[in-house]
């Protein structure tokens, strides 16, 4: 096993992107990546278009780097002369660990409180709990969902919310739409829910909630598929919705029929400005909207069912 490699990045404009990671691709023998870019969006929709990227390349670190990057320098300073333009980096050079690729992001993923009681705790972190604590450990792997996001955050606020108004003893039966990493499954299970079904469109991520209910001894008390809702014909007290402004309102009267009288359903994913978007997409249901909670540009809105009440 290669312990650490030598990492070539050329930043370059977006239009020129692919003929660099073509060149570059010939130059290392392996393949390339494109550096993932920093942005806060819930949606693949809501990202701008880039303007430059940043593209790497590999060699052993055993190599000798020199040959190399005079081709690749030779190679920049034609393209540049072609397109005079355009402003291209200087390619760089440097040494990264094998391990770094694997685990540098967790850097960014630490225990989080949410609401009044629950603590979201990497498994790779150990933190004091305090007397009441609900904790959830969590490895999101490829799945959505650690909590840090608002979405999620605003999902799980407003779900504990919920869940601390049902009558004593009320056991509810809950429906995790995009369930993701697991993560608000988990929450309902650990917040008193009964009957839970977590449902994701991804078989990928279905994968990682199950290893994460069964990172939490929730495997029993979650059922896991990736059924799609318009095949459903249970009901439920609680639905909880985190997916894309426009698949709520696509889905609204499935989600409204599989809602149980007076039950709660809790939207999210939404951004801000598509509010009014999903109000009008669910004023034809037999709901009753209660309230709208907003962090930064996201919010999250509840329903009542009030068809047969």
């Amino acid at each position: 096993m290669i312990d650490s490699w030598l990492e070539i990045a050329c930043e370059v404009p977006e239009e020129h992107g692919d003929v660099v990671a073509e060149f570059l691709t010939d130059l290392s023998g392996k393949g390339v990546c494109v550096d993932n870019r920093c942005v806060d969006a819930f949606s693949t929709s809501e990202i701008p278009a880039p303007t430059r990227v940043v593209i790497k390349a590999y060699l052993s670190a055993e190599s000798d780097p020199a040959p190399k990057m005079h081709e690749l320098e030779t190679f920049m300073s034609q393209l540049h002369s072609r397109h005079p333009e355009a402003h291209f980096g200087s390619p760089t050079l440097s040494t990264v660990n094998a391990e770094d690729w694997s685990s540098s992001w967790k850097v960014h993923f630490k225990p989080l409180r949410v609401g009044k009681r629950l603590l979201i705790v990497p498994t790779w972190e150990d933190v004091p709990e305090l007397l009441g604590d609900l904790v959830i450990r969590i490895d999101p792997g490829m799945a959505f969902g650690t909590g840090g996001h608002e979405t999620t955050r605003l999902c799980l606020e407003m779900l504990e919310g919920v869940m601390d108004a049902e009558p004593l003893l009320t056991v509810p039966s809950l429906l995790d739409l995009g369930t993701g990493s697991g993560i608000l499954a988990m929450a309902a299970s650990m917040l008193g829910a009964g009957r839970i079904l977590a449902l994701d469109i991804d078989p990928d991520a279905i994968i990682v909630a199950r290893e994460n209910l069964a990172l939490n001894q929730l495997s029993e008390q979650v059922e896991c598929g990736t059924a799609p809702l318009e095949g459903l014909t249970e009901k439920f007290d609680i639905i909880l919705a985190n997916i894309l402004a426009e698949e709520l309102v696509r889905l609204a009267p499935h989600l409204a029929e599989r809602l149980q009288p007076g039950g709660a359903l809790i939207l999210s994913g939404i951004l801000a400005e598509k509010e009014s978007l999903v109000r009008q997409g669910f004023a034809n249901q037999p709901l009753k909207y209660v309230k709208t909670a907003s962090a930064g540009e996201w919010v999250a809105m509840l329903y009542r069912n009030v068809d047969g009440l």
